[in-house]
């Protein structure tokens, strides 16, 4: 399937799309991830993962709910990805100290180095993408925005 997010056709009138936040941010988003495939798919890491690890990486011995939760990720989808993680040596499953029937996640040896090489490449992307706006008050000012559009 081909990527259609990296060209537009400017012959194509976008209408209503064009005035629409949430259609805007889609766009920025897929053009995000894209860069970010092209940089971490090499050491078999999407977005989702990378964010899954540095909430474990901040938090050592949250759960798989709780990470879900922080995340707004689907139970049911951390399944499968910390069986991933888990598989690559980067998170280990330990019984939950307060519930037996949990599982608290945290950083194998192997994760913290991991996670400092995966860290440089995802901030150099991110310095790329900043570099795109004015300055850092602009930056500063897109943060904030987009919080406020992510809360509830």
């Amino acid at each position: 399937m081909a990527d259609d997010t990296k060209k537009t056709d400017p012959s194509v009138d976008f209408g209503i799309l064009n005035s629409l936040m949430g259609y805007r941010l889609r766009r920025a988003q897929m053009n995000f991830f894209s860069k970010f495939s092209d940089l971490c798919s090499d050491l078999g890491i999407s977005p989702g993962l990378f964010a899954i690890i540095a909430i474990v990486e901040r938090n050592p011995g949250l759960t798989q709910t709780a990470v879900a939760q922080a995340l707004g990720n689907d139970r049911s989808a951390m399944v499968a990805a910390v069986d991933k993680l888990e598989q690559m040596d980067i998170i280990e499953r330990r019984p939950a100290k307060n519930d037996r029937r949990s599982y608290a996640l945290f950083m194998t040896k192997h994760g913290q180095t991991f996670f400092k090489t995966l860290s440089t490449r995802v901030m150099e992307h991110e310095q790329s993408m900043a570099a795109r706006l004015k300055d850092d008050k602009e930056l500063d000012w897109l943060l904030k925005t987009l919080d406020i559009l992510s809360k509830n």
